[in-house]
């Protein structure tokens, strides 16, 4: 009896709870995010964007600046990712541990990031003292310091970085491989840390002109997101960002990755514990209708346990250790729909090239049956409206967005996933996931080598940073 009346209360509170979250989703379905936006521009040309979310006393302020390693040159690789570091390294009237200290005494945390297509830098903190990051922000924007001796301890530390992340790293160094030979003229084809070469020879004047260049208001976005009064807070971005020179933002024009005249393969040999595969295949951005398509094929093969590739490669066939599909909605320019995947050990990689090979053509050759259709719209859907109760997370979103298109577009992704249909699955999966469309990386791993030295720990900078 008593197994029985738990039983029954736990069916009692599930069911309470999908009716909560149900009542819940609608509600915030319904809702717009780019309504509760509201935009300017400076006199210099810096955009600000500002979304008020009253829920709790904090702010997230973001400062993104259009550039990233789709912006470098030939034998230059790596800058963006170095400057993020330099930019911790002090301003004309911050020192670098002034920074550090400002921010921890007023209960705050900062941290960057750099990808191909930005490099974007945030402080979280109590709402009252959203003057602070802002003010800190400025004055690094134009105003930081590049010491030689500062510019060679940071060179060596990213450097170290590449060494640790990608050179000892065997599916890090395969995926790097796989993307420079699936993009031959496109900047996406050296690496966001860049080239172990370039870094050893990048000198501080290069770094210094690459900031000149890129770290000026006309390239740069702020974006606040919290608690805040945009009557009070515009006047506080004017007092800190208006005053830094107006510029002209440099050209965002890169050279056009052609068309891809076959399938390109490629056999990396490095030390490692199980054979791994990597596929990516040319599609489209945002600025096309169809990603929204492939948006909802990644969550169809590798969303969760339910998905195609954890049933069939991991459950089933216990051909995979690992299976996974990857596609970013919001790069700049087309980039690359992924696969990756890992053999169980004792497992064969044509075999398990042959399974992936199989699920993509059921995608191009079955349509998807409704319900599995509806449940990963629900999954897009549930992720994009739950993890909007982050104030980080709108303002990340929205950035995003703003990089790849315009802010705006955010409120299309609900719609365009809603409309997705089977029919449109099969016909993005013919255009695009083809044999001749993609490259594909083979990993073979190799026995360790006896007597290797131990790596170094990460140094204060690279712990700091989430690095």
């Amino acid at each position: 009896m008593v197994g029985k009346s738990r039983s029954s209360f736990t069916v009692i509170c599930l069911s309470v709870l999908f009716i909560f979250f149900s009542f819940s989703y609608a509600s915030l379905a319904h809702e717009s995010l780019v309504d509760k936006v509201y935009e300017t521009t400076l006199a210099n040309g810096l955009k600000v964007i500002l979304l008020e979310n009253h829920k709790a006393p904090v702010v997230t302020v973001q400062v993104w600046y259009r550039v990233g390693s789709r912006n470098e040159a030939w034998g230059k690789t790596g800058l963006s990712h170095l400057l993020e570091h330099m930019m911790f390294k002090g301003s004309k009237k911050f020192s670098a541990e002034d920074f550090v200290r400002i921010i921890e005494e007023n209960g705050g945390n900062n941290n960057a990031f750099t990808s191909h297509d930005y490099t974007a830098y945030f402080v979280n903190m109590s709402a009252d003292r959203v003057a602070i990051p802002l003010e800190l922000e400025a004055d690094r924007m134009r105003n930081a310091i590049f010491s030689e001796k500062e510019f060679l301890t940071e060179k060596n530390v990213v450097i170290e970085e590449r060494r640790l992340r990608t050179e000892d790293n065997p599916q890090s160094y395969l995926h790097e491989q796989t993307f420079a030979t699936a993009y031959q003229v496109h900047p996406y084809h050296w690496p966001i840390i860049g080239w172990m070469e370039d870094l050893e020879r990048i000198t501080l004047a290069d770094a210094r002109a690459y900031y000149d260049r890129y770290y000026t208001p006309a390239n740069a976005f702020v974006i606040v997101a919290g608690d805040f009064s945009r009557q009070e807070l515009l006047p506080k971005i004017e007092k800190a960002f208006g005053h830094l020179s107006a510029t002209h933002a440099p050209n965002q024009g890169v050279g056009r990755e052609p068309t891809q005249p076959g399938e390109r393969r490629l056999v990396v040999k490095r030390e490692g514990l199980v054979p791994a595969l990597m596929m990516g295949y040319h599609v489209p951005n945002l600025k096309n209708p169809d990603s929204y398509v492939l948006e909802i094929i990644e969550a169809i093969l590798s969303h969760g346990k339910s998905s195609r590739f954890y049933e069939r490669l991991i459950r089933e066939k216990q051909i995979a250790l690992s299976a996974d599909a990857d596609y970013s909605l919001t790069s700049f320019d087309p980039g690359l729909f992924f696969i990756s995947a890992e053999a169980l050990p004792g497992k064969d990689l044509v075999a398990l090239e042959k399974a992936i090979d199989e699920e993509i053509k059921r995608l191009q050759t079955e349509p998807v049956p409704p319900d599995e259709l509806s449940k990963v719209k629900n999954q897009l859907q549930a992720s994009f409206l739950y993890g909007q109760d982050s104030v980080f997370y709108q303002a990340m979103v929205l950035a995003r967005h703003e990089i790849a298109a315009n802010w705006k577009s955010v409120d299309e992704y609900l719609p365009s996933i809603r409309r997705v249909t089977a029919d449109d699955v099969i016909r993005v999966a013919r255009q695009y996931l083809l044999p001749e469309n993609r490259t594909v990386g083979i990993l073979t791993p190799l026995p360790p080598q006896k007597d290797k030295p131990v790596a170094p720990e990460q140094s204060a900078t690279e712990k700091r940073h989430g690095r």
